[in-house]
């Protein structure tokens, strides 16, 4: 039997899937930047910025996710 309920933002499986993940992705992209400047290769600085927008979507996106989820109970 299948019980259907709304995904709550104190739930471990929506920080896991809109916060942590997203964000330990982020900081790859931003650790990679910083290894290609500290061995002289071209796009470090692209990455660490793709890296920093990324992880600024993803703080964006759990603000919007937690004021809508919590107006809507």
């Amino acid at each position: 039997m299948r019980v259907d309920r709304k995904m709550s933002s104190n739930d471990p499986q929506f920080l896991y899937m809109i916060l942590v993940l997203p964000s330990l992705f982020g900081l790859t992209l931003v650790g990679d930047g910083l290894n290609k400047l500290m061995h002289e290769e071209s796009g470090g600085i692209i990455s660490i910025m793709f890296g920093l927008i990324f992880i600024g979507v993803v703080v964006f996106a759990y603000i919007f996710f937690t004021t809508y989820l919590t107006s809507q109970v």
